[in-house]
């Protein structure tokens, strides 16, 4: 049964996005600081950087990152992580992973512009550009999945979307032992989600809190 999923970076505090976003800092100043465990998991260092070595940490934070691209059949994205908003006049723009990204299956992206033909990448990746509602949306993923799970990645406003839409079966928060003041809020967005939901917690050896919310 194909099921929704979020995976989600958090502060201590409850900020989600960082502020400073740029071109040439697309993620925001604070976002390193965010990341910072799961970027140094060996899953992180194999799956996004290609270092097939050994290196990285293989704890509890590796145990959740290699989680993360477990069973996905589908990717649903919004237009500010593909790069569209940075790069609105670029018709040649793949988006910021190269040319293989880390995806590996279709990835559906949320936008409001023009339409833009389907990009095949190295390794499995296709990107579609998509306009209709939500549902209409994961429909076509959750189709396109064939039977595994359909994974809604950000920027904040997306997963807020599906979130507030009643249709995420799993989400699971990162929460980095970092205070930030400043950014966008999550807890608003799920203040309920605990009743609907079973919730469990774990804490790794870096500090971070995982949280997982499963209906």
């Amino acid at each position: 049964m194909t099921r929704v999923r979020i995976d989600m970076f958090t502060s201590l505090d409850g900020y989600i996005a960082t502020t400073g976003q740029s071109a040439d800092n697309p993620m925001g100043e604070d976002w390193g600081r965010l990341t910072a465990a799961y970027a140094q998991t060996r899953t992180f260092q194999e799956r996004i950087l290609g270092d097939t070595s050994g290196a990285g940490t293989t704890g509890v934070d590796n145990a959740y990152a290699a989680a993360h691209f477990d069973g996905i059949g589908a990717e649903i994205i919004g237009a500010s992580m593909f790069g569209l908003h940075a790069f609105p006049d670029d018709p040649d723009w793949k988006g910021w992973w190269g040319d293989e990204p880390p995806f590996g299956t279709p990835v559906y992206v949320l936008t409001h512009s023009a339409p833009r033909p389907s990009i095949s990448m190295r390794g499995g990746t296709t990107f579609h550009f998509r306009g209709g509602a939500i549902d209409d949306v994961l429909s076509e993923a959750s189709e396109a999945a064939g039977g595994l799970d359909v994974r809604v990645g950000g920027g904040a406003s997306t997963a807020f979307e599906f979130l507030r839409a009643g249709l995420v079966d799993q989400l699971h928060l990162m929460i980095a032992p970092i205070m930030l003041g400043r950014g966008t809020r999550l807890w608003d967005e799920v203040p309920n989600l605990d009743q609907t939901h079973q919730v469990a917690s774990e804490v790794a050896e870096s500090g971070t809190i995982h949280i997982t919310f499963t209906r």
